[in-house]
């Protein structure tokens, strides 16, 4: 098992300072859940950088239940209710993603607002590079992956509900100016160079267009969850940055995976992608385009170059909770750690761009 694989797939005892207050926990269960049957325990999920996970055992089933960390929040982040919202309607659409229970908006439960929904069983790969399959199966899974994000950019979101989940138009000029805000305002976590750059350059050098779609915005390999035996796709999960945005930046940053570095987030950076069966990036491109009825992608080089910028500011993020004390995840501060050589790739694909 890989050391990512190894820090965040299963579960472990609940941290300290995440504790749930099981009795109160059945009871709510009891009352709004369909055929739930105690007794209860909880475990904590080893990853999920921002909203606590937790598994809920029972004799019959698991659960997962979702909520939002102790302590101070940003404004706006950690929006469990808007994660069951976009579930809820992707769920009528066909797309796969675990069935949504219940949610609780009544803080009192157990001290935040959570979620209830099915525990998916499948596989999840840790390693971009997927280890231990056959090429054949590796390519496609692959293609798994590409028709599930097409499928997702195909959904009409206004006919399942979604028409408000955010704002359509001007995608770019929004987000860059959210995590540039949020960049320089946590002041905890410090400047780097890189980042001011990328601050100056972004919003001066948006391509023309728009297009809008439900994008995840967190769409990597190991936040899929795999049939167990078929290349498949049987869940999506954690969509705390979902919103309605641009498509074409939404596959961008799952295809971050073919320039990003294992050792950061699961990524192909110097893997020998066709000993693997792996298509190239272009060839992976190219079929999300015909998925998409797209003739190319022209501005694919700055979706990249942005999204870079935009992990870089999630890690960012992550760096101050760290410092303040209300980090979720036991592997926070690795994210901590290679903070600076994602600021500096994030720069770099801007000089790839202009090369």
């Amino acid at each position: 098992m890989s050391s990512a694989a190894e820090a965040n797939s299963g579960t472990t005892a609940v941290r300290e300072g995440y504790a749930l207050d099981v009795m109160a926990l059945d009871g709510w269960m009891r009352a709004h859940v369909e055929d739930y049957r105690g007794p209860l325990t909880i475990e904590q999920f080893k990853g999920g950088q921002s909203n606590p996970t937790y598994r809920l055992v029972t004799p019959e089933r698991s659960y997962v239940l979702r909520k939002q960390p102790p302590g101070a929040l940003l404004k706006g982040a950690h929006a469990v209710d808007r994660e069951a919202k976009v579930l809820t309607g992707l769920a009528r659409a066909g797309f796969p993603v675990a069935q949504i229970h219940r949610v609780c908006t009544d803080p009192s439960v157990i001290g935040t607002i959570f979620y209830v929904m099915e525990m998916v069983e499948g596989r999840i790969f840790w390693d971009a590079a997927i280890p231990d399959v056959s090429n054949t199966e590796r390519a496609a899974l692959f293609d798994a992956m590409n028709a599930t994000i097409a499928q997702l950019h195909s959904v009409d979101y206004a006919a399942v509900g979604l028409g408000d989940y955010g704002r359509p138009g001007n995608y770019f000029e929004r987000q860059i100016a959210r995590w540039s805000k949020q960049y320089l305002d946590d002041t905890d976590a410090g400047r780097d160079p890189a980042m001011d750059r990328l601050v100056a350059w972004l919003p001066a050098n948006i391509p023309p267009g728009d297009e809008t779609s439900i994008v995840h915005g967190d769409f990597r390999i190991d936040n899929l969850i795999f049939h167990p035996t078929q290349p498949k796709v049987l869940a999506v999960l954690d969509w705390e940055l979902s919103t309605l945005g641009h498509p074409g930046a939404d596959f961008a940053y799952h295809a971050m995976m073919y320039r990003m570095p294992p050792h950061i987030v699961a990524g192909l950076g110097g893997a020998d992608i066709a000993a693997l069966g792996i298509p190239d990036e272009r060839a992976y491109l190219e079929a999300y385009c015909t998925r998409r009825g797209l003739a190319d992608m022209p501005t694919y080089g700055f979706y990249m170059a942005f999204n870079f910028f935009r992990l870089a500011a999630i890690f960012h993020g992550i760096k101050g909770r760290v410092i303040r004390g209300t980090a979720s995840s036991a592997q926070a501060k690795e994210r901590v750690a290679v903070l600076p050589e994602l600021m500096k790739l994030a720069w770099d694909q801007v000089e790839r761009l202009e090369s």
